[in-house]
């Protein structure tokens, strides 16, 4: 039985979901999720805050500032609350509300940006907000999730090795693009491996990292409006574009039978289903990475309304036929 003094120290790694009974598709999703701070932001959060420590940058004296999208904001608060530090999130309006209200109550400062005029897109809002807060104050300690090593590194020391321990015959590996930081850990650590794994990443579409057009993206977590500083293409061997429709879609269905993922999680097992649709030929050994959980997702994705308004297709808040349970 694990004894805990820091809500940081626990983080379960072992636990993986068989999609094949659930949605017909030979994958297993790893789910990152079960730790105090919800999703696998956890990992790096602990990573650049031990990093910013051990560096001397982050002192007693520091409070933190960090932009995101939610759930790294989650994670940090966890921990600055854990340490004793003051932190602040900024994040947009794209933020689910019960993200926002999580870190809250965790103690934390939320500022939103509602407009990213004169900025192209919302990170770059978000960014020069921060950048601004650290010239006025040198208390702010900015630990820049998007450039920050310890972000991949965390990834390559525990996320990487953990699947390689449950798959030593693993072929393709399906992992979400955001900041990269989960992708390129995973992509440094098995491109040494002792057998080929196939990377590839599972990104939003209307996001700029691997060279599509800017277009609107609502659900917060993977994706980006600039491309990521932390991203190296020469470990990646594809990259799968996701609609948005199709993440509520999946999510919902997956909900339906029990399983209730955030909307990364959606995009990705979206995008791994579509890619092994196409590459239907010898059995191979699948995993793919679950974020996070679906519970700040409930005004949202799983809003009837929400997505009416944003999508229009009425169709998307049904399960898939094929993922309705036959049985007692």
């Amino acid at each position: 039985m694990p004894v805990i003094s820091a809500p940081y120290a626990f983080n379960e790694d072992d636990l993986y979901v068989d999609l094949k009974p659930v949605l017909d598709c030979p994958l297993y999703l790893k789910c990152e999720g079960f730790n105090f701070a919800g999703s696998i932001k956890l990992k790096a959060a602990a990573a650049m805050v031990e990093a910013a420590e051990r560096d001397g940058v982050l002192t007693p004296q520091s409070a933190l500032v960090e932009s995101s999208s939610g759930n790294l904001g989650v994670a940090l608060s966890v921990i600055a609350a854990s340490k004793g530090y003051q932190f602040l999130c900024v994040t947009d309006s794209r933020c689910n509300l019960a993200t926002r209200l999580m870190m809250e109550a965790l103690g934390s400062q939320v500022h939103v940006i509602n407009n990213p005029k004169p900025y192209d897109n919302y990170l770059a809002a978000r960014i020069a907000y921060v950048q601004a807060l650290c010239a006025s104050d040198s208390r702010w300690v900015w630990l820049s999730q998007y450039t920050n090593p310890a972000n991949w590194r965390a990834h390559y020391r525990s996320t990487a090795p953990a699947i390689a321990h449950e798959f030593p015959e693993l072929d393709v590996l399906f992992v979400g693009a955001g900041t990269t930081g989960t992708l390129m850990g995973c992509a440094r650590y098995f491109r040494h491996w002792h057998r080929p794994v196939r990377i590839v990443a599972v990104d939003s579409v209307g996001s700029v990292s691997f060279g599509g057009p800017p277009g609107r993206r609502m659900i917060p977590g993977l994706g980006m409006g600039v491309r990521p500083p932390l991203l190296d293409t020469s470990f990646v061997d594809e990259a799968v574009h996701v609609e948005e429709a199709d993440t509520v879609r999946t999510c919902r269905t997956l909900a339906h039978r029990g399983f209730l993922f955030g909307g990364s999680t959606g995009t990705v097992v979206s995008g791994a289903m579509s890619w092994l649709a196409r590459h239907d030929g010898p059995a191979v050994t699948a995993v793919a990475i679950a974020p996070d959980f679906g519970e700040r997702y409930l005004d949202t994705v799983y809003h009837d309304n929400w997505v009416r308004a944003l999508y229009g297709d009425t169709s998307i808040l049904e399960p898939s036929p094929d993922a309705r349970p036959t049985g007692p």
